[in-house]
């Protein structure tokens, strides 16, 4: 294969110290296939030519690196095989992946992965789409194609956790069956994460709706027979997770799981979900159900790009019947496991390109690291076998090469498919592809070897089986009684061997050929002796089965005419009954007659007495219809004297009430008249006026009240009657003028004045302190309340409502207004708002002053 480096000057060419590769028939490489995707828009450059069916020449562009360094040369490329864009999937598979699955039914491993840049082809080969299939769902059309008859029954081959298969009897599989069937029906499939999942609307490209290819078959070992087991992994931030896991609940992220190694020195994921499936239509069911939690976002690249490797395991398990071609026998150890794992790796790319940032930066970086720890595993082998050294290959480093170990190391046939664009944009990509392939051509895989246990059956007795079945049926529809019973020893039916060796001998000295052929006769010659033997010992039992069959015959022959006789004499013994019978069946219809009448009789003594227990019970309604009648008359006459009654109670009532009535209003008048002769020797009305607010007691047993009131007019307060409840005020309380003690009444929401036209209270204390009207009146005699708001012209203006207070002959207080004082300020250079105000200036020149200084209190 030519390198895809451009070559320096042969001046600068050094020898290669390296010795030259020694072809081992032992190993093979790994083959390289290339797939050229189809430009996706016509103004698209390609830098690639497809020379052959081998060869491509790719032409570095103007934008690349290589072009811009002066490196601009034709680079040529050579693979197993090249498909243009134009080749249709069939031909890919068959070329690629038939002969994997192949080695799959012959018990060999495969393994094979697609692998290139974003957006360059890899899921459209591995899965294709609903009218085209791509490598993985022709794989399964394959292989059930091929098995479809000999497959086993659900739960025979059950998985033991440990990358091996049990073998289980048809009654503990039979109950498995029975359980999931239960569960099925119980409970429904569980089937979300972080970053984008694909929708179930898609159904992974339509595979479900696709009708399967029954056209390509298989020749397979028809003595064994075969179950299908699918597991569906995906290796996400180097870390590996089961996407047909049902038991992880939805918007919760999955568990990651652990690659280890099994008994067999194999890799496998621990504790993955292994799946048994009968058809290609069920197996692409469990591919949808992953397919729904596999990771893919959105990139500059690609709408929906994988965020992370799928591995689709496809497991064959075989195992081979007994000597009779009936069961699988029943052993661990004579099982053939297989398995075809089909990658589908994450895009290699650039994230200068794809403009990732956060997660999706993260991914890619995890991503890229992977394919490295993949390649650097790929140029350690090839060193290892083309140099003789003995290094280490790292595949610790990565899940992905952890995982595939036992691939490289000789357990199976690899193959790689190389997905390219041809667009110049991704120049610099793909040719790090091709540099990753051109390696990969170079390492050397061993052939896989199957090694599987010969029990010594003769091929052959599932079919042998199958033809004696066949004949027992047809004879028991023609009527055989024994054939139910027959027993054949059907191993005449098999045949001396396998096909006689094809042999080529074009030297005289070949001896290893005689002797492999004189080995194969004498087998030969052996298995017809044993035949033989066979042949005669059953015809030796066959002429014993005739023997014993004739002397049988005589038995029964003998026993044939003793019941002959046996037979006549019951006949006789049957006529002499019959006639019996018929006296006995004569005596019957009498008897029938008579008990006939007597039911007759019955009924009609039954039918007298059934009329007297009606006449009867109409005597007893009789009487009960009579007295309901007299006790409704007695009822009439009770109700009618007890409202009688009630009405001369009730007149009595009221005559009584209407006297109560007229006695109250004489003593009613009778007080009014006390009243008002003792208000008219105490009140003279002439000489005070009564205006005041009413104020209710605080408590039933407190008689303390305060009256608060302003009078606009003269500001004087008077006292009620005592028939109105109103305290009256002690007009001669007076106290001295230096005594004077304020109470000073001050709402919460007062602007400050801010000037010193201020009221004068040498003595004052706020209202708010005072708990009691007693406290007011022992405490203080003077009232002040401030009350501030605005005046025509949008002034703010203070008022000061002064008082006496004064002690009531009740125990409470009352507050006597008796002076106004107005607070204003105003600027001497504002202008007036209205030309009134000047005016009245003028002709009033001694109101500029303010009339809160006009009007001091008289304190």
């Amino acid at each position: 294969m030519k390198s895809t480096r451009p070559k320096p000057p042969m001046s600068a060419r050094k020898p290669s110290s390296r010795p030259r590769h020694q072809n081992n028939s032992s190993k093979d490489p790994v083959q390289v296939y290339c797939r050229v995707r189809p430009m996706q828009y016509p103004t698209d450059i390609s830098c690639m030519n497809i020379i052959n069916d081998q060869a491509i020449v790719i032409t570095p562009p103007e934008s690349s690196t290589n072009f811009r360094n002066a490196n601009s040369k034709e680079i040529q490329t050579i693979f197993s095989k090249v498909f243009p864009p134009e080749t249709p999937q069939s031909e890919v598979f068959n070329i690629v992946a038939l002969p994997l699955v192949d080695n799959l039914i012959h018990g060999k491993n495969g393994l094979l992965f697609t692998y290139g840049v974003t957006g360059s082809g890899k899921t459209y080969t591995m899965t294709g789409d609903v009218n085209d299939g791509g490598i993985m769902p022709r794989c399964l059309d394959v292989i059930f194609n091929s098995i479809s008859n000999y497959q086993a029954k659900k739960f025979v081959f059950k998985p033991d956790r440990l990358n091996g298969f049990d073998v289980q009897s048809e009654t503990d599989a039979m109950l498995d069956r029975q359980t999931e069937m239960h569960a099925g029906l119980t409970t429904p499939r569980n089937v979300k994460g972080r970053i984008k999942r694909q929708d179930s609307d898609n159904d992974s490209n339509g595979l479900a709706s696709r009708s399967p290819d029954e056209s390509q078959a298989l020749s397979v070992e028809q003595d064994n027979v075969y179950s299908v087991f699918i597991t569906y992994v995906e290796i996400y931030n180097n870390s590996v997770y089961d996407l047909l896991d049902d038991e992880d609940p939805r918007g919760k992220p999955m568990q990651s799981k652990i690659v280890r190694e099994d008994g067999n020195k194999n890799m496998y994921v621990h504790a993955v979900t292994e799946l048994e499936v009968k058809s290609a239509e069920e197996a692409f069911d469990v591919f949808q159900r992953g397919q729904r939690k596999r990771r893919v976002a959105h990139t500059a690249l690609n709408a929906e790009s994988s965020r992370s490797h799928s591995v689709f395991t496809i497991r064959l398990v075989q195992g081979p019947l007994d000597c009779d071609g009936e069961n699988i026998i029943q052993d661990k150890r004579v099982i053939c496991i297989s398995q075809l794992s089909l990658v589908d790796l994450a895009g290699s790319e650039r994230t200068n390109r794809t403009k990732n940032t956060g997660q999706r930066l993260r991914e890619a970086g995890n991503i890229n690291n992977s394919l490295m720890t993949l390649r650097s595993c790929l140029e350690i082998l090839r060193e290892n076998q083309t140099q003789g050294t003995s290094k280490i290959v790292p595949y610790r480093d990565s899940k992905l090469t952890h995982l595939f170990k036992n691939y490289f190391d000789g357990e199976g046939r690899v193959r790689m498919v190389v997905c390219v664009n041809p667009r110049a944009d991704d120049y610099d990509e793909t040719i790090q592809v091709m540099k990753f392939a051109e390696m990969t051509q170079e390492v050397q895989v061993a052939r896989p070897t199957v090694s599987k246990l010969d029990l010594g059956f003769t091929p052959g007795r599932r079919q042998a089986n199958k033809i004696f079945k066949e004949a027992r049926s047809r004879l028991e529809k023609e009527g055989k009684a024994d054939a139910a019973d027959l027993d054949v020893d059907i191993g005449l039916v098999y045949s001396l061997g396998g096909p006689f060796p094809q042999l080529d001998i074009n030297n005289p000295h070949s001896d290893n050929i005689i002797t492999s052929l004189m080995q194969y006769l004498e087998q030969r010659i052996n298995k017809r002796n044993l035949l033989r033997c066979d042949l005669e010992k059953k015809q030796t039992e066959f002429r014993k089965m005739l023997l014993s069959m004739e002397q049988e015959n005589i038995t029964y022959r003998v026993e044939n005419a003793s019941l002959k006789a046996c037979n006549a004499q019951q006949k006789k013994k049957l006529t002499a009954l019959e006639g019996h019978v018929c006296k006995t069946e004569t005596q019957i219809d009498s008897l029938l007659r008579k008990l006939n009448n007597a039911n007759e009789t019955i009924k009609t003594l039954q039918q007298e007495l059934r009329d007297r227990d009606l006449a009867l019970n109409q005597r007893l309604v009789d009487k009960q219809k009579v007295k309901q009648k007299y006790n409704s008359k007695i009822q009439l006459e009770t109700d009618k004297m007890n409202r009688e009654l009630e009405m001369k109670l009730r007149q009595q009532r009221q005559h009584l009430q209407s006297q109560m009535k007229d006695k109250d209003e004489k003593l009613r008048l009778v007080k009014r008249i006390l009243v008002d002769s003792d208000d008219n020797d105490n009140i003279n009305s002439n000489d005070i006026r009564i205006q005041s607010k009413e104020q209710t007691p605080m408590n039933n047993n407190d008689n303390k009240e305060m009256i608060n009131g302003q009078n606009a007019t003269s500001g004087d307060f008077l006292l009620r009657s005592r028939r109105d409840k109103i305290p009256v005020a002690n007009l001669r309380h007076r106290r001295s003028q230096s005594a004077d003690r304020w109470v000073d009444h001050r709402p919460g929401a007062m602007v400050p004045i801010g000037t010193v036209l201020q009221p004068l209270m040498r003595r004052r204390r706020s209202i708010t302190r005072l708990t009691s009207p007693k406290e007011i009146v022992d405490g203080a005699s003077r009232y002040c309340l401030m009350a501030q708001e605005q005046d025509t012209d949008g002034e703010l203006e203070t008022k000061l409502y002064k008082g006496d207070i004064l002690p009531t002959s009740g125990g409470g207080a009352q507050v006597v207004f008796n002076d106004v004082e107005c607070l204003k300020q105003l600027s001497p250079t504002g202008r007036r708002k209205r030309s009134g105000i000047q005016d009245n200036n003028k002709d009033f020149p001694d109101k500029e002053l303010s009339n809160a200084e006009n009007k001091r209190p008289r304190v």
